[in-house]
């Protein structure tokens, strides 16, 4: 890897166009670097994982407005159309609207992968424009792997680098460039192109983190997914010849500038050097639980102390449950959010996801997480679970923010310490660094894991049939032909599209 410094340049100053970063991200697009055999395990890994998120997603209100919009949008003339998540194969639409509704599947129950450094990502929702576009243009299976190979990387090295919450900038502004960077490689288009397709995505998905937030709304879902189809459409207008504002991140009115850290602002970004394979997928990681990635780790803690102890599912038995974590855990989703609806039994689902006290509450009462159940406007207001919900703080710990923020992998830790005070005073203290599905956790996700994963989420929802047919060939994806790539797709059974009232707009 190779460190680039970036800054922000006046109009008087020259920055080259080689010297920008945009232009330093196309060149590692553009490059035809050979993909290891590690990595595209991984990208048929986080393929089934993308498949099986959206598969139990397909009857929930979001995903079903989105596909609604998308079947509404027939292919475009110069393509083979995409396919859509949950409908007949044949039924396929533009690949931008394909973008938007798939990633909006994939994305509404915050249950696929992620990767954490100096920002936050969702490195999988760059799979569906990469492959919306993939099944258009009739690609094959190599080229897709080189494609979300590089959407993969180029998110990773931006999120390690530079960071967007801390100016409340949402982390769509990374997926962008990267998801433009991957359907220029997996296109084999020139730099020029790719820099200035990059150039437009960014310009195009910047938007505030008031999405996570206070009310959080269903544009949790769509927020990625909209990056998604503007850079399926970025990277059209630049194949047709348009031009991007330049230079995007590091002019005096662009986006470091203005959104960022400011005028005097200095990132350094680590990138391939030209014939370095592309590897950082294999830095991310998916999720076990449906829930912040943050929350992954302390779901398993709270399921050791209910074995353990049982006695603190109960809250006439607990004075307070105090637990110790990172910067982000506690101010962002935690108590110091100082977000009262953290602890509203009413909150929407996807707040509920984005409050520690309420996961871990549940994970402590049920021993268990479950995608629907545990967010469940019935169990969330449950007496006893808003009596011990309420009796759960966080607070910042500045070890498990040290760690949190480290660069060695045996040091990192997304989870924390809790303290259990009991009315006799008795206190419970316990600890976990790293998810049991982290690579460094207890129990890693391998394939074997994205499989199981699959068929349980994909149960009641796609026949058997339907399962193995789609496992069986993605599988396969090194030798795919452009033909079989439209197979990458999963039909829902009979009758559960049709469960879910379709809602009506403008098209």
């Amino acid at each position: 890897m190779k460190l680039h410094q970036v800054r922000v340049y006046k109009s008087e100053e020259t920055l080259e166009r080689k010297d920008q970063l945009a232009w330093k991200i196309a060149e590692v697009a553009a490059d035809p670097v050979a993909i290891s055999p590690e990595v595209t395990e991984m990208v048929i890994n986080r393929l089934i994982d993308n498949a099986s998120v959206a598969a139990a997603s397909l009857t929930r209100k979001p995903v079903v407005s989105a596909r609604s919009q998308a079947m509404a949008h027939p292919k475009s003339a110069n393509g083979a159309g995409a396919n859509v998540f949950g409908e007949a194969a044949e039924k396929v639409v533009s690949p931008e609207w394909a973008a938007w509704a798939n990633g909006v599947a994939v994305r509404e129950l915050d249950y696929h992968d992620t990767f954490l450094a100096a920002d936050y990502s969702h490195p999988g929702d760059n799979i569906p424009p990469i492959l919306a576009v993939a099944q258009h243009m009739g690609v094959n299976g190599a080229d897709l792997i080189r494609g979300i190979a590089t959407g993969y990387e180029i998110q990773v090295d931006l999120v390690r680098a530079i960071c967007l919450h801390k100016h409340k900038i949402d982390h769509v502004a990374h997926l962008g460039p990267s998801a433009a960077a991957g359907i220029g490689t997996m296109l084999k288009l020139p730099v020029e192109t790719i820099f200035q397709a990059i150039g437009q995505a960014l310009h195009t998905t910047t938007a505030t983190r008031q999405s996570r937030k206070g009310e959080i709304s269903s544009w949790k879902a769509h927020a990625p997914a909209f990056a998604g189809k503007m850079a399926v459409e970025a990277v059209d207008r630049a194949m047709r010849g348009e031009t991007s504002p330049t230079p995007i991140y590091e002019g005096e009115d662009g986006v470091i500038a203005w959104m960022l850290d400011g005028p005097d602002a200095n990132y350094s970004v680590p990138l391939p050097e030209q014939g370095e394979v592309k590897r950082s997928i294999l830095d991310t990681y998916t999720k076990e639980h449906s829930a912040e990635y943050q929350a992954q780790a302390w779901i398993d803690l709270a399921r050791k102390l209910h074995r353990e102890h049982p006695e603190i599912a109960d809250p006439k038995n607990v004075e307070s449950v105090v637990i110790h974590t990172s910067h982000h855990t506690h101010y962002v989703i935690g108590s110091g959010a100082n977000d009262p609806q953290k602890y509203d039994p009413t909150a929407s689902r996807e707040t509920l996801d984005h409050s520690i006290p309420y996961i871990f509450t549940v994970a402590l009462q049920d021993g268990a997480w479950h995608h629907v159940d545990s967010y469940a406007p019935a169990r969330a207001g449950r007496a006893d679970t808003v009596a011990l919900w309420n009796k759960t703080t966080t607070l910042e710990d500045a070890e498990w923010t040290r760690r949190y923020h480290s660069e060695d992998p045996a040091v990192k830790a997304f989870g924390g310490r809790v303290e259990i005070t009991l009315n006799d005073g008795t206190v419970i203290v316990d600890e976990l660094a790293v998810a049991d599905a982290h690579p460094l956790g207890a129990r890693p996700f391998a394939r074997e894991q994205y499989i199981n994963k699959f068929r349980i989420l994909a149960d009641g929802v796609i026949e058997d049939a339907e399962v193995e047919r789609f496992l069986a060939l993605v599988q396969r994806l090194p030798e795919l032909t452009a033909e079989e790539i439209g197979g990458l797709t999963v039909t829902a059974k009979a009758g559960v599209l049709a469960s879910a009232p379709l809602p009506k707009g403008l098209f």
